[in-house]
């Protein structure tokens, strides 16, 4: 029996028990991040999608537009025109650029006491052949860079056939060269744009149009036809139509129309005419606005001089033009006319 028992306990240990199946789910993978794909950047002055705006400032030059003027070089580059009474019944142009630049731009003439207010709100570069000392020191008491033909400064020369006045002409890069470190940044956008096609405040709440006669003054009375195929505005002047001096018809993707006041200053030009001004900052009025084939009336209304002008649809919200270049005329409330064509 003791045998036995101490044979029994000699004997291997039992083996260990199997350990439990763990119940614990697997980790998953960590999840992909998700990304937001980043806007498509557009031009400021234009509403278009551009691979990436352009790094620099928007550019402002006085261009005349008298019949000797033209064809003027560099209109069918800019982003927004502004068209302008001056003294002697006709008119001239803001020529706004910043997505692209012409090789030449002109002929360049003098500034106006209106000038400021237009282009303040840019923050970037003003072009003149010169002026009177009060309108010069306004531009750049507005905060922009001012270059001008008469101070001698780089970009500007006189180019044939036409006769003084009518022949100052502008290179661009030469004044972007110059371009102090407070006038290096692309511009705020001026206007709203429709994000979509389709969008356009003319769509919505618009009717449909042909065309627009203008008169701003004896000698300015432009005019601007829609053209279904290339979706744009084609100009005219005085029934002519209008081109630039590389041959391309002129033409807008907006056409905006605002009535303004225009008061005669005590400035006389070389001539004896008074010089006149158009009232625009701390002011407002009526318009309208001409997009795809279709206008609608529109109010206008500009803070302080460095403020954009913001514009009003008939329902009181903010005014989308469609993306593309556009044109302002400053139409006289008491002797402009403005006739929509069906």
């Amino acid at each position: 029996m003791l045998a036995l028992t101490l044979l029994a306990g000699c004997g291997g240990e039992d083996p260990a028990p199997a350990a439990a199946p763990s119940t614990t789910a697997p980790t998953p993978p960590p999840a992909a991040p998700v990304t937001t794909p980043a806007p498509q950047p557009v031009a400021p002055l234009t509403g278009l999608p551009v691979d990436a705006v352009a790094p620099r400032a928007a550019l402002a030059v006085k261009v005349e537009n008298p019949p000797i003027a033209r064809p003027q070089a560099g209109l069918t580059e800019a982003d927004i025109v502004w068209e302008q009474v001056v003294e002697g019944g006709t008119s001239r142009f803001v020529v706004v650029y910043q997505s692209q630049l012409p090789a030449s731009i002109g002929p360049v003439r003098s500034t106006r006491p209106m000038d400021p207010a237009i282009a303040a709100p840019l923050h970037g570069l003003f072009a003149t052949s010169g002026g009177q000392g009060q309108y010069l020191s306004a531009v750049s008491a507005a905060g922009l860079q001012l270059f001008s033909f008469d101070a001698g400064d780089d970009g500007f020369a006189r180019q044939g056939p036409r006769q003084a006045p009518h022949n100052v002409y502008l290179d661009p890069t030469a004044l972007y060269a110059a371009a102090d470190a407070e006038h290096q940044a692309p511009p705020a956008a001026q206007f709203g744009y429709a994000p979509t096609a389709g969008t356009q405040t003319t769509i919505a709440q618009g009717s449909a149009a042909t065309g627009l006669d203008l008169e701003l003054a004896a000698a300015a009375t432009p005019s601007w036809r829609w053209d279904p195929v290339a979706r744009t505005w084609a100009r005219a002047e005085a029934g002519t139509p209008a081109t630039a001096a590389d041959g391309v018809q002129v033409s807008a993707t907006n056409v905006v129309v605002l009535r303004v006041e225009v008061v005669e200053t005590d400035a006389v030009d070389p001539a004896g005419n008074p010089v006149p001004e158009t009232l625009l900052a701390g002011r407002g009025g009526e318009g309208l606005v001409a997009t795809a084939g279709r206008t609608v009336p529109i109010t206008w209304t500009k803070g302080a001089e460095g403020d954009a002008i913001a514009l009003t649809a008939p329902d009181g919200s903010p005014v989308l033009l469609a993306p593309g270049t556009t044109w302002v005329e400053l139409v006289p409330t008491g002797s402009g006319t403005v006739t929509v064509v069906p």
